[in-house]
């Protein structure tokens, strides 16, 4: 980079020799004026206005204007026996820390470089008192004939100094702040809360210029000989709020939904963390009911009145009934085949009865007239039987 100062920063009695180099550079399109007749370029040409004969730059000299038009002419070398001490050195004249320094004062940025091998040990060491210090230097400056103020700090392994505007060349914000008492809600303020949140933070390097690209593609367009199409106005609300809540309601959407942050198709964007929906019930309840209407048939069946399930579910009554046919039937069939035991038993007792009686008769025949005994031993084998 090419430097466009060469001095010193003086640090007390430490000297530190040093080149100063742009830290910036302007990226803005500029435009040549044109005759819309022929597309002749227009240049301006400086001229006197006594003799109004056009005059070089060798010709020319300054002067201050008088309230009364007056020229009063003044050199170089007037200006060169002012004392300033500042015109080769940057003079440190405190240490403050950063925040005393109002960004309204910022304006131009330098780099400040080591002007050769002997300038290497104190720039470091100025760098690195810097940096542990936590602090920034107020220093003060001549560039293109006034003195000015600067802060110096570091940025990575080098100093940088920014160009400061005196104190009193900021104006009072007089006038600039609404006029009345303006109340703002805890709402208003929670939802500005919320649309901060969804801005959040961004990286810087990503910060691009869109205007100036388009100005180049229209460039590049009217070059090639393309037609160009007007773009679309967006609606910019014309500055009128109508309704404040439902503005930042509008913006916090707009901004989740141009950050993506709940997903594609979106439309009610996202919170940077997903959105929590109270689940449906529908399906719950329905089988709650389902529940509720279930009963037990005589059979001990659980049968349920709705939906498919009470299809598959009274499908089974048919086969409960057979099973309860069934189990009657087995039942009278029992009972009936205990009857008939009981019956068997009390015939077969009136049959021993019987037998019991004749062999008696028999007996006492026997012993009163001689009826042999092989006659009573059927009658015991039928007693038996």
């Amino acid at each position: 980079m090419r430097s466009i100062w060469n001095g010193a920063i003086s640090f007390g009695l430490v000297s530190i020799p040093v080149k100063l180099v742009n830290a910036t550079e302007n990226h803005s399109i500029s435009f040549r004026q044109i005759h819309l007749a022929d597309g002749g370029r227009i240049r301006y040409r400086k001229v006197c206005e006594l003799d109004e004969e056009e005059v070089s730059g060798g010709e020319i000299g300054k002067a201050y204007e008088d309230a009364d038009g007056t020229m009063i002419p003044i050199t170089d070398e007037d200006l060169a026996q002012l004392p300033l001490p500042t015109a080769k050195t940057i003079e440190i004249v405190a240490f403050v820390p950063a925040d005393r320094i109002d960004p309204l004062q910022m304006d131009a940025a330098y780099y400040l470089s080591a002007n050769g091998v002997p300038a290497a040990k104190p720039y470091t060491l100025l760098r690195e008192a810097l940096k542990r210090s936590d602090r920034v230097a107020v220093a003060k400056y001549a560039l293109r004939g006034r003195e000015r103020l600067g802060m110096l700090r570091v940025v990575d392994d080098v100093i940088a100094m920014h160009g400061l505007l005196w104190p009193d060349e900021i104006r009072a914000p007089e006038d600039a702040a609404p006029d009345g008492d303006v109340t703002v809600r805890d709402a208003e303020l929670d939802l500005a809360d919320a649309l901060m949140d969804t801005l959040g933070e961004v990286d810087m390097d990503s910060l691009h210029d869109d205007y100036r690209e388009a100005v180049e593609e229209l460039v590049a367009a009217k070059a090639a000989g393309e037609i160009v199409l007007p773009a679309e106005p967006e609606d910019t609300g014309d500055g009128k709020v109508i309704d404040l809540i439902a503005a930042l309601e509008n913006s916090v959407r707009a901004a989740r939904k141009s950050r993506n942050v709940g997903g594609a198709g979106d439309d009610d964007g996202g919170s940077g963390m997903a959105d929590v929906h109270p689940i449906k019930k529908t399906s719950s309840k329905t089988s709650g009911t389902a529940k509720k209407t279930t009963h037990r048939t005589p059979t001990g069946k659980t049968v349920t009145r709705s939906g498919s399930s009470t299809a598959k579910k009274s499908a089974p009554k048919s086969t409960g009934a057979k099973k309860s046919t069934s189990t009657t039937k087995n039942s009278t069939g029992s009972a009936g085949s205990a009857g008939s035991r009981t019956s068997a038993k009390k015939t077969a007792k009136k049959t021993a009865t019987k037998t019991a009686a004749k062999t008696a008769t028999k007996k006492r025949a026997a012993s009163s007239g001689g009826t042999t005994p092989k006659k009573t031993a059927p009658s015991r084998k039928r007693t038996s039987a």
